[in-house]
């Protein structure tokens, strides 16, 4: 079809009205760098120039529109079973320390624990878990077990934000001693987008810690920010070929010998593993992987359009999820950011700020560029390497008796009669972190429970037991204790304490 004169007048004004903006933001970008002092302008360069290559895929809506009906499940030959790969000789500690020598860890710790009602300057990564351990503590009992076992030196990697930074420099301090070696840098941070204009309404790199017209643009970030901070060169001199990242917040991702050993052993072939899970209902809105025309691809939740919703949070469409446990060839890392190839789709995240300013973030996902590397695949792993820690109800089952702990590695009781885990909700009274570990003198025993609700201001004594179904409501105004050494076993609890048969 020709297109009409009206049309074309509107395209070819969009277009100009496209690349005066493009004008101006590189302008806007050199100026920034130009202010930025001497010691600072080849990091700031790159991370601007990374920006823009961001920008203007989503300005050029290079932003790959999903085709609904082109999505696949994973076939065979991209999805293999954790029971398939070949398990490593526990015994054999010479074969394993040479794999353990060509391994880093990295953990994402980037994030606060507001959404356990923390302040801004509290990581998340020091919230106490276990036994008066934080997340860092555990992780770095892991990493230790494993340098002393086998008599290797793993170093642990920790991208950590602006604002987890300060407080983690601190936290470190402790492990001096340990047989860990720790190494920090900082992701890149991009301007925000105002709305009006699409462009940065900041003018300098002057304080971004404490301006909020600059924004760490999600984990997707980690390739160029390990490169830029040296580390990535650095780790591959000293004979290290595979890095494993996950989210510091997910308690189950531990080092696993046969996965390490396949992606070792398999060389160039398979450049880049994803662990997958079985999803449940908890998990309808946790990012998934497809087949989409011939290749794998990460498929998020922020991605969707509305009207493939629910058939995105159907369990028997969409099967599995992904947990962020990635293994990647490090030489392949380089090679993809040296030569700019590092594709990943642009998640779009508008946002209102406290002065009532509407932006735009644009962010990428680490597992989104599962894409461009050679031989990838997902490895449908066992539910126990996903255990996050995202709010208190989940917190609650890890303190709990559910799980034990040695050496760092958390594992779920073996008195538990069930693979599952309980379906734990939490009340807003619970949501709090220091306002829910007052409401329990001790845990309660959850060994035997399959679904907790409760609501409304309640207490639990010491060694109170709950099991089957329990559901606990304290109405508006008042209070429900539940009395220490209590055993609630398929009970409904109402606001007057009547405890009836469920």
């Amino acid at each position: 079809m020709v297109p009409t004169p009206a049309k074309e007048r509107d395209r070819t004004f969009s277009m100009a009205a496209e690349e005066e903006i493009m004008s101006v933001l590189k302008t806007t970008l050199k100026e920034m760098i130009d202010k930025t002092s001497q010691e600072r302008q080849e990091v700031v360069t790159k991370e601007l120039e990374s920006f823009s290559k961001l920008y203007s895929k989503w300005r050029g809506g290079i932003t790959d529109e999903l085709i609904w009906d082109k999505i696949r499940p994973l076939p065979e030959a991209m999805l293999q079973g954790y029971s398939s790969l070949r398990k490593v000789d526990e015994d054999d500690h010479e074969g394993i320390s040479k794999l353990l020598d060509k391994l880093v860890v990295l953990k994402l710790n980037g994030g606060l624990g507001t959404g356990m009602g923390l302040g801004n300057m509290c990581p998340k990564s020091l919230i106490r878990v276990r036994e008066e351990m934080t997340f860092l503590d555990v992780t770095v009992a892991q990493i230790e077990n494993l340098n002393e076992k086998y008599g290797v030196n793993v170093p642990l990697v920790l991208m950590n934000s602006l604002n987890t930074d300060s407080e983690t420099d601190k936290a470190l301090k402790k492990y001096k001693g340990s047989n860990v070696e720790v190494l920090t840098y900082l992701q890149s941070y991009y301007p925000r987008i105002d709305r009006e204009t699409l462009l940065p309404f900041v003018q300098d790199y002057d304080n971004i810690a404490s301006n909020e017209g600059w924004y760490p643009p999600g984990h997707g970030d980690l390739y160029e920010s390990l490169h830029n901070s040296g580390f990535l060169d650095q780790l591959i001199a000293r004979g290290k070929e595979i890095i494993f990242i996950s989210n510091i917040d997910n308690l189950g991702a531990t080092v696993d010998l046969n996965i390490l050993s396949h992606i070792v052993k398999s060389g160039c072939q398979s450049q880049f593993i994803a662990e997958v899970t079985n999803k449940t209902r908890g998990d309808v809105k946790g990012g998934t992987l497809i087949d989409y025309n011939g290749c794998v691809k990460l498929l998020e939740y922020a991605q969707v359009p509305k009207e493939h919703v629910d058939d995105f949070k159907c369990v028997k469409k969409f099967k599995i999820f992904n947990t962020n446990n990635l293994w990647i060839n490090l030489r392949a890392i380089k090679e993809r950011v040296q030569q700019g190839t590092l594709d990943r789709d642009v998640i779009v995240n508008h946002k209102a700020l406290d002065d009532g300013r509407n932006v735009i973030q644009l962010e990428t996902a680490v597992g989104a560029a599962i894409k461009n590397f050679s031989g990838a695949f997902a490895i449908n792993v066992p539910r126990s390497r996903f255990l996050p820690v995202k709010q208190t109800s989940d917190l609650l089952l890890v303190m709990s008796n559910l799980y034990k702990i040695e050496d760092g590695t958390i594992t779920m009781s073996p008195d538990r009669q069930f693979p599952s885990t309980p379906l734990i909700k939490l009340g807003p009274d619970f949501k709090r972190i220091q306002s829910f570990l007052k409401r329990f003198a001790t845990i309660p025993d959850l060994l035997e429970l399959d679904h907790l609700t409760v609501t409304g201001d309640v207490h639990f004594g010491r060694d109170v037991s709950l099991r089957g179904t329990v559901i606990i409501i304290a109405n508006h105004g008042e209070r429900i204790d539940i009395p220490s050494n209590s055993l609630l076993e398929n009970k409904i609890v109402s606001g007057n304490l009547r405890i009836l048969d469920h």
